[in-house]
Formats: C-alpha cells, sequence, structure tokens
C-alpha cells in the first residue's frame, strides 16, 4: 500500500526564557514552520519555564531530507493578550537542518538554545524537542468512481452548453484510458482560459473529444461528467458537499490533511486539449512515489530529482567494450545452453540459461566488460551460443553473431543506457533462434561497469568494486544501582554474602564491584559501558545476579533479560528513568522461567551524544556523535581518484610464477569503497574515483593496499582460506589540501615486517576538497571541541576508551566480513590500527626524539640568551641592550613584541616550509631503517609470548637496564623538586634562614627602588662582560645545589 511521510514535532517544555511583560515573566507559545506549514501551540500564562507537551505534524517529502536539508523554523513569542509588552515581543529562534531528522524510535529529547532574531536582540533559554518523521499509509481516495459511467449504462443525450460543440460522444475507452493520466501528474497547472473552453473541430474520420468543463476550485462539488447515467447524476447530487476547511481555519493557516485531498477532477485542465483525448495515452508519464496529500507540497515534486554520478575527473578514461546478453528463444533444445563472447583474443562463457516456464525464454541477463587499449582499435566481436548437453564435439555450437568494433556506439554518462535488441543467431542447429544483446563501448564511469564481468578482474565474485557502510554504533551505559528481595540460601542467611552483577551484551562481558550484605540488598552505584551497533532487533541485554562460593566457584542466583529495543536514548547528560527488573531461576527453562529471584534496580539508556571511536584520535576520520540531531553540516566534500599501481612485488606463486592480484580499500568516516580486484598484475590500473563528505578538516584519509587470495582461490574452491596480504597503506589529513587544488602523486607503500622495512610499490592517487562552506564557517571549526560535548561533560578514561575502540574496531570488522564480496577481518583492523598498539622499543626510542625535537626549540633559545650574555657578538649584545631599555622603560610593549616577534618566527619559517605534495610516513623519523631485528621481533611478537624462555629472559634484562635509566631521572626529577621545597621547610635551619632573611632584604628595597631601576639594574648585571666575572657557579646556584632532598631517606 502507498505510504506518505510525516514529520513529528514533539515540543516538549522551555527553561529560562527572558522576561517581555514587564514584570518579570512571560506567557510564551511556540510558531513551528516547515515548508510552507505554520502551526502553534498554546500559550502558557506567565511562566519562564513552560511546559507544552504538544505534537505537530508535518507533511514531508521521502527523499527531499537527504538532498535539499529543508529547515525547520520554530519562533518562540510572547502573547500580548497576558499582560503588556514591548513591541518586540520575540523570545528567540531556534532553526534545525532536515539532515538531523531521525525516523521514530531514534527519537530523543534534545534542548536547542534560543538564537538571536536580529542582532541587537537580546535572548537566553533553551527549548526542548523530539523530532521524527514516520511512514503512514495513505487514506483511501474519494469515491470518484461513483462518478463515472458504469460499463452496461447508455450514453446520455449531450447537454447542451454554450462551451460545447454538437459532435458525437466519444467512445467509452478513451474516457477509461484518460483517467490513469491525472494520477501521477502533480497539481501544477492553471485552470483553461475561457478562450480555450472550446476545442477545436476534429478532423475528417476522428472522433470529437468529450466537452471538458473547467475545474472546480477546491472546496466546491464537482460536476458529473457527461457520460455519467441519470442514476449516478442523483446520487452525485445526494452526496453532501467536502466541508469548508478554508472558513474555519486560524490566522496561521494550515495545509490540507491527507483526507482531505481534492478530487481527481482537479487536475483534468491539465490534459493538452489541442489533441483528442486518446492520442494522449502514449504520452502517460512514469508512476511517481507520492503521496497524493502532498499536492501542494512543492518539495514533492524534487524528490525524483537525479542526481548525477562523479565525472571520473581525477582518473583516466579506462574504454570497455560493454556486453549484455538479455535472452534467446526458438533454440533447438531442452537444456541450458551457455553464450561464448570473444573479443580482442579473449573470450568468456556465460552462466548455464535459466529457461522461463511462461514465456519459453533462455534468460542470462549478465553484462560482460573487455578493456581496450585505445577506443581506436579495430576488432570483431563475436556472441556465440553454446549447448554443453550436447555429447558430440561441435554439435553443440547453435548460433552466434558478429559486429565490427569499429561500428560499435560509444556512450558516456549521463546518456540513457543502450536497449537491447533481437539479433538472428546464424551458422549452428538454431535456424529460427534470436539472441537478444546489446553492445557498446563505455568507461568505468557506465552504471554496467560495478556488476559487469571484466576481463583484469577474470570474472571473480569477490573482484567486484563496493561500498561498504559502517555500522551505526551506540554507547551503551548500564547504571547498577541496587538489588532487593535477593533469595538466598538458609545456609548463608546469617553469614556475610559477596555479590555482583554480571552484565553481557554479545560478546562483551563487564561485571559490578563485590558488595558484601546479609540482609540480600546489595548496593554498587556503578557505571558500566558498552558498544552497541545497530540494528537492535533480536539483541539483549542479560543481566546475572552472582555471588562467590567458596574454592573460587561462582553461583548465580538470578537473571533478567532486557531487549536493546526497549532501552531509552539520550543525547546530553540528563539522568535518566531508572527501572525495576525482576530476576528469574537461571535453571529453568525459557517458557518456564517464572520464578521470582528478586529484582534489580537498573538505570540504562544509549548515549548518543558520544562518538563511538573505532580509530586513535590522532588519525580519526570523523568525530561526530552518533546522534544525527547533534549532527553540523557538512563543510565540503574530499574526492579521491585510485590510479593505479607500479613496481609491486609479487605476493604468492601460482604455477612456479609469483603473482599480485592488488586491490584498494579506502576509508573516511562511516563509508568504506573498495575498488575491483585486478588479477595477476604488477602494474594494475584501476581508475576509480569516491567522494566523501567532509565535517571537519582535521581528520584523516586512510588508502590501503592488499593482494586477494581470493581472487586467485575462485569462487566455489575446496582449498584452505588464506588470509589477504597487506602492502602498505597511505594517510592523507584533510587540513592539508588546498580548495579546489588536485594533487596528483605517487606514494610509497611502505610495510614494516619482522624483516625489516619493504617498499612493496608505489600508488598514485589524486585527491581533491571542494569547499560547499563558506570560508568563516570553515574557520570556525578550529575553535570548535575536536569531540563532541558529552566527551568534556562525561569523560570517558583513557584504559576505558582504549577498551571500548578496540571493542568497536571488532564490531565494524565483524559486521564488513559478513558483506558480499567481504571485507575481511584482518583488513579492516589494519586500516583501524587496532592491532598496532603493542610494546615497541622503535617507538620509544622514536617517541624520545620527537620530544627533543620539540625542546629543540627552548634549547636553541638558551642558546643564544647565553651567547648574548657572553659577548660573542657583541652588536647583538648591544642591541639587547637598547631593547632591554625600552621594555623596562615602556612596559606596554612587551607583550606586541613578544607576539610580532612569533609572526617574524612564522613568516620566516614559510620559506623553509615542506615542499613535498602531501606528508605521508617518514621512514626516519619512524627510525625503521636503523631498527634492530630483534627489537622488531619483540615488537611483533604475541600477548602472551610465544618465544622460547631463553629469549624472553634476555629481553628482560634489556628492559631491566632501560627501566634503572628511566629510575635514575625520575629520582633526579624528584630530587629538584624537593630542593625547592626545602626553602621554606625548615629541613636544614641555615639555609632556610639564609633565604627568608634575603627575601626580607629583596622585599624592602623593591619597596623603596622603583621597579624600572631594579630590572634595568638586573638585566645588565646579568648581561655583564665576561671580564666581570668569576670562573666558579654562581653563589645562588651553589646555595641551591645544598639543600637537602629526601633521596637520603630512600632504603
Amino acid at each position: 500500500m502507498a505510504t506518505f511521510r510525516k514529520l513529528i514535532v514533539e515540543v516538549v517544555d522551555g527553561r529560562n526564557l527572558p522576561p517581555k511583560d514587564g514584570q518579570g515573566t512571560s506567557s510564551p507559545y511556540a510558531i513551528v514552520d516547515f515548508c510552507g506549514q505554520r502551526k502553534r501551540t498554546k500559550t502558557v500564562v506567565r511562566d519562564l519555564n513552560p511546559k507544552w507537551n504538544e505534537v505537530l505534524d508535518f507533511n514531508m517529502a521521502a527523499g527531499a531530507m537527504e538532498l535539499f536539508g529543508d529547515i525547520l523554523e520554530v519562533d518562540v513569542l510572547h502573547d500580548r493578550c497576558y499582560g503588556p509588552a514591548r513591541r518586540n515581543n520575540c523570545l528567540g529562534r531556534i532553526r534545525v537542518s532536515s539532515r538531523q531528522f531521525v525516523k521514530k524510535g531514534e527519537e530523543a529529547l534534545i534542548y536547542f538554545p534560543l538564537e538571536k532574531k536580529r542582532f541587537f536582540s537580546w535572548t537566553q533559554g533553551e527549548i526542548g524537542f523530539k523530532i521524527y518523521y514516520v511512514d503512514e499509509e495513505l487514506p483511501p481516495s474519494p469515491p470518484v468512481q461513483d462518478e463515472t459511467k458504469p460499463p452496461e449504462a447508455a450514453p446520455p443525450p449531450p447537454i447542451a452548453d454554450a462551451g460545447t460543440t454538437d459532435a458525437p460522444a466519444a467512445p467509452p475507452p478513451p474516457e477509461t484510458e484518460a483517467a490513469p493520466l491525472a494520477e501521477p501528474i502533480p497539481a501544477a497547472s492553471d485552470p483553461p482560459k475561457p478562450s480555450e473552453e472550446q476545442p477545436p473541430t476534429p478532423p475528417p474520420g476522428e472522433a470529437a473529444p468529450p466537452s471538458e468543463e473547467p475545474a472546480p476550485p477546491a472546496g466546491e462539488t464537482a460536476p458529473p461528467p457527461e457520460n455519467s447515467t441519470p442514476e449516478a447524476e442523483t446520487q452525485a447530487e445526494a452526496e453532501p458537499p467536502p466541508p469548508q476547511e478554508a472558513e474555519q481555519s486560524n490566522a496561521e493557516t494550515e495545509p490540507a490533511a491527507p483526507d482531505q485531498v481534492p478530487p481527481l477532477q482537479i487536475m483534468a485542465p491539465i490534459e493538452n486539449k489541442l489533441a483528442p483525448l486518446v492520442k494522449m495515452a502514449p504520452f502517460q508519464p512514469l508512476r511517481r512515489s507520492l503521496p497524493s496529500s502532498s499536492n501542494f507540497f512543492a518539495a514533492d515534486q524534487r524528490e525524483t530529482v537525479s542526481i548525477e554520478r562523479t565525472s571520473f575527473d581525477l582518473v583516466e578514461k579506462m574504454h570497455y567494450i560493454f556486453v549484455r546478453v538479455v535472452k534467446a528463444r526458438s533454440l533447438p533444445t531442452k537444456g541450458n545452453p551457455v553464450v561464448t563472447v570473444a573479443v580482442s583474443g579473449g573470450h568468456i562463457s556465460s552462466k548455464p540459461a535459466q529457461k522461463s516456464s511462461q514465456t519459453s525464454f533462455f534468460e542470462w541477463d549478465q553484462i560482460f566488460a573487455f578493456g581496450r587499449e585505445t577506443p581506436e582499435s579495430t576488432s570483431l566481436l563475436e556472441v556465440s551460443v553454446w549447448d554443453p548437453s550436447s555429447d558430440v564435439a561441435g554439435d553443440g555450437f547453435l548460433g552466434g553473431v558478429c559486429f565490427d568494433v569499429g561500428e560499435i556506439p560509444l556512450r558516456d554518462p549521463p546518456d540513457s543506457p543502450l536497449a537491447p535488441q533481437w539479433y538472428r543467431i546464424e551458422g549452428g542447429a538454431a535456424h529460427n533462434g534470436v539472441l537478444m544483446l546489446a553492445t557498446w563501448i563505455g568507461t568505468q564511469a557506465d552504471e554496467a561497469f560495478p556488476e559487469a564481468w571484466i576481463t583484469d578482474t577474470a570474472g571473480n565474485v569477490h573482484s567486484k568494486s563496493k561500498v561498504y557502510q559502517s555500522p551505526k554504533m551506540w554507547y551503551l551505559r548500564v547504571t547498577a544501582i541496587e538489588a532487593q528481595d535477593v533469595n538466598v540460601s538458609p545456609l548463608t542467611a546469617l553469614k556475610d554474602l559477596p555479590l555482583h552483577l554480571t552484565v553481557k551484551l554479545g560478546f562483551q562481558m563487564q561485571k559490578t564491584k563485590v558488595s558484601v550484605t546479609r540482609n540480600g540488598t546489595p548496593s554498587w552505584n556503578q557505571d558500566l559501558i558498552f558498544v552497541a551497533a545497530e540494528p537492535f532487533s533480536h539483541d539483549h541485554l542479560i543481566f546475572a545476579l552472582e555471588s562467590q562460593q567458596p574454592k573460587g566457584k561462582v553461583a548465580t542466583l538470578g537473571v533478567a533479560r532486557v531487549p536493546l529495543t526497549a532501552i531509552e536514548r539520550r543525547v546530553d547528560d540528563r539522568i535518566p528513568v531508572s527501572h525495576w527488573y525482576s530476576l528469574q531461576n537461571p535453571n529453568l527453562e525459557d517458557d518456564k522461567k517464572s520464578s521470582y529471584k528478586g529484582r534489580v534496580h537498573l538505570r540504562v539508556c544509549f548515549d548518543g551524544g558520544y562518538h563511538v571511536m573505532d580509530e586513535a584520535a590522532h588519525v580519526s576520520s570523523d568525530f561526530r556523535p552518533t546522534a544525527r540531531q547533534l549532527w553540523k553540516p557538512s563543510i565540503g566534500t574530499v574526492e579521491l581518484g585510485i590510479i593505479a599501481c607500479t613496481n609491486l612485488l609479487p605476493m604468492k606463486t601460482i604455477n612456479g610464477k609469483g603473482a599480485t592480484d592488488a586491490y584498494a580499500v579506502a576509508k573516511y568516516g562511516p563509508k568504506w569503497v573498495r575498488t575491483r580486484t585486478v588479477s595477476d598484475s604488477l602494474d594494475p590500473k584501476w581508475n576509480e574515483q569516491y567522494t566523501w563528505k567532509v565535517y571537519d578538516p582535521c581528520t584523516v584519509l586512510t588508502v590501503g593496499v592488499f593482494d586477494s587470495y581470493a581472487a586467485f582461490q575462485g569462487d566455489g574452491s575446496k582449498q584452505p582460506t588464506y588470509p589477504d596480504l597487506r602492502m602498505g597503506k597511505v594517510r592523507i589529513r584533510i587540513s592539508t589540501l588546498q580548495t579546489g587544488r588536485v594533487y596528483r602523486n605517487w606514494y610509497p607503500l611502505l610495510l614494516l615486517s619482522p624483516a625489516g622495512k619493504k617498499q612493496m610499490g608505489e600508488i598514485e592517487l589524486a585527491v581533491r576538497f571542494v569547499r560547499a562552506a563558506h570560508t568563516l564557517d570553515v574557520l570556525h571549526v578550529y575553535s570548535q571541541p575536536l569531540l563532541p560535548l558529552m566527551h568534556h561533560i562525561k569523560p570517558l578514561g583513557m584504559v576505558q576508551q582504549e577498551m571500548l575502540r578496540n571493542t568497536a574496531a571488532k564490531i565494524v570488522s565483524d559486521h564488513l566480513s559478513r558483506s558480499e564480496p567481504p571485507l575481511r577481518r584482518e583488513i579492516v583492523l589494519y586500516m583501524l590500527d587496532a592491532d598496532s598498539q603493542s610494546f615497541s622499543m622503535r617507538k620509544v626510542r622514536a617517541n624520545w626524539i620527537r620530544i627533543i625535537n620539540v625542546v629543540g626549540g627552548v634549547i636553541d633559545i638558551v642558546r643564544w640568551i647565553d651567547d648574548t650574555r657572553s659577548w660573542k657578538n657583541p652588536t647583538a649584545t648591544i642591541l639587547v641592550h637598547a631593547l632591554l631599555v625600552l621594555l623596562v622603560w615602556f612596559p606596554d610593549l612587551i607583550f606586541p613584541t613578544l607576539f610580532f616577534y612569533v609572526f617574524a618566527i612564522g613568516a620566516w619559517n614559510y620559506r623553509f616550509r615542506s615542499r613535498e605534495p602531501l606528508p605521508h610516513f617518514c621512514p626516519k623519523m619512524s627510525m625503521v631503517d636503523a631498527v634492530d631485528r630483534e627489537e622488531l621481533d619483540e615488537e611483533f611478537d604475541t600477548l602472551p609470548s610465544s618465544r622460547s624462555p631463553e629469549k624472553l629472559r634476555a629481553r628482560y634484562d634489556k628492559l631491566r637496564t632501560l627501566g634503572v635509566r628511566v629510575q635514575t631521572v625520575l629520582g633526579d626529577a624528584a630530587t629538584q623538586g624537593e630542593r625547592v621545597q626545602a626553602l621554606v621547610m625548615w629541613r636544614d635551619p641555615r639555609a632556610t634562614g639564609i633565604f627568608v632573611g634575603m627575601c626580607l632584604v629583596v622585599a624592602v628595597v623593591m619597596y623603596l627602588v622603583p621597579s624600572k631601576m631594579v630590572a634595568m639594574a638586573g638585566g645588565f648585571y646579568y648581561m655583564r662582560h665576561p671580564m666581570f666575572r668569576d670562573r666558579e657557579p654562581s653563589p645562588a646556584f651553589n646555595f641551591f645545589r645544598r639543600l637537602p632532598s629526601l633521596s637520603d631517606r630512600m632504603m
């Protein structure tokens, strides 16, 4: 049954609204506008925290939400009827994009802050909404059949009217054919003009069309048609007219409801009256899936706007000969014939035909794509039909057809697909056989390319290019509060009973802390967080109350099951409603679980305000929260062209020859793409282009190259399955891309293995970032928090977040591995970097060098100051003295000078910026060139270790040596901090007395002498010439070194 979409807006309440009546209160009401439809709520009298709890519904188009992003506007106003008000009674405005709407079941209460309606207006507060859409069935149409002519009734005499001609009435078939014409056509035309009411006289030999009356306006009863019977006219006159909704509407008019659809006769004037009605039947438009209730809604027509595919302008065009074999008939065989296509020295056979029992056709409906080096190359295309069931060699040939490739038409999208035609097959046993096929020359941008059998993929089912989508994941927060009425055995009733709650979701299992109780009412108040992936249809959250028994045994006292579909969803930090769940006997069967074992008090909710991390934060491709309502508009798109690879190393041996079946995988956000697998080629060419929406420029696009074992194994093979081998990956940070510029470069594929670094080849990529938002909006993103607000309100611990990330990566890998063709688990984990968190001495050394490079700038400044005070460059020292005098006497110039100096450093370093096209993996910074083989073996070791005990003992001794160095550094840092504390802690009474006395002297001097003089004297003394200095360390340094620390108390 046909359906239409309705938008539901639940206006719940408001918080902290501004006063407008001059008495410290307001009487607010809300007006909601969506696509020309306006509705308002009731007025809450004199309340700054109003509660409406009203449900407003609007009609909307099913596809316009994603394509056009319509805006829902909410104006909150003060009602002037309740108390005086100023001229401006607006309390604020809220604008919500339709891309934030969710379907029913995913809604959550969200508080939107009120925005200013004018620049100089003042507003505050927020409004709580629940916004979602539902698909409802269309109500039955008005009884139009009562006004039509029954088949057995005779036509009435023509009605004398000034607007009609005395012509014989048209036969019934034209009228019955014209009736469906008006159904799929929107009411978008105007009524005919009076001058066009009289149709022209039909030519001789044709029947005159029936006379047409102008359509009545909305709300009036349409007159019966001319060919209706008198009984039908009487019945039509006896029916009451439709209610006049326009007379009962308020000032804010509302659109017609679905059950108030105007009759179909309103659309009659759009028919062409310059030709007989029977001529309009062949031009009936395609049926659109639009609700009849949306004839007033202009956006419904935009739903059918076609979205053109990407233009493939970043990659090279690859020409293919496409052959689509549809079906055949009149073949002298009772078996399942096959079609063989041969061109340019290559041939392929189709699958066996499926014979239709109704039409006696042999059906294949397969598409083949044969690669061409140049579109000008000419050859013959042969399509032949064979009967494999024939036992005699050569007798299975049923016939064929040949094409000159030079005469095959060239097609490029957006050209329409070529229609298949019937061709008579000749030269075989089928003398009257015909074959329906279509052939054309196209590119990889053709719509048939993804599903076609392609020559460079060997036609394997696992070699097609596909687009995957990660499952939508939520954080599930379970707060275990307490339990009551726990049934315990009489033997343990007077003893301390340790109880804990075990929560299980799929493969995830967590336990609360142990609560010791004697009365069977344990209390925990502990949060447990899980990762759940949609859909939630058949998943349950299982709670088990367990007790610790002697000898380490665990006894289950009761079990409760909660379906995920019944759990509340929230997008902020509001406290969800808690519930009591009954515990059942776990030893009984599912249909007999009625034994009451107590109850548990829980608070369960889905946290949609978090972003479920499946990647590391520094290489993440998405930071949006789970709840769609909190998504912000995209700032642009990134286009990736995966062109080719070169000089790949052979990854496996087939028949004594090295081979590689390479394919590429790209990941950005929840969208994954996989190119087709090019079989047995060390220089594969893909030339495929993909597009992603960009919501944050500080994200990373990841591209990996892999060798497919499934392409060599073939479909249905009984050989053991081997994992796909990784060949390297490339990361591209979106923030390094200039707007509109195409970056087309070669990137090395580096792979680190226990044998060391190895370059597996090179990949050519083309990347372009297209900005869709204003430049200020893009720059404004840099001032926003990287993660959603819930990560800052209720942050997750580092250990907990890493555990949840590994769980999310496992869920994504399991989901994508069940696709067809599957994206294997090892591929997903490698792209997500989920298997690279092991300990590595190489990474420790590389991170230490990174810290040295960061502190290197501070070290350079200290060295420059030391060189200046040493008078190594007298000119620079004199200039520094002058700058010191200037800053001391004019302290207002300190900060401007500092910021100007930073600007000068940045401008100077612009000359030495990186000239590389895009940043890539750096082997030197990663220290993979000079790494020890033993350290690599330790890095790739499993956990727990699988090496011999002797090797583990050697690694442990090496780690102990490194630990001694770390221990010494930590001890020195603690010693310096304790010496600073000893200045005033009186551990050394003489040293503390000297320090306190000197502080008193300095304070008196600072009170008596101006601070500018003290600063200038101190600066000149510090930069005095070396001839006025002593070679010994300064007294202050000697004094600090003599202060005591607590290291002498360490055992």
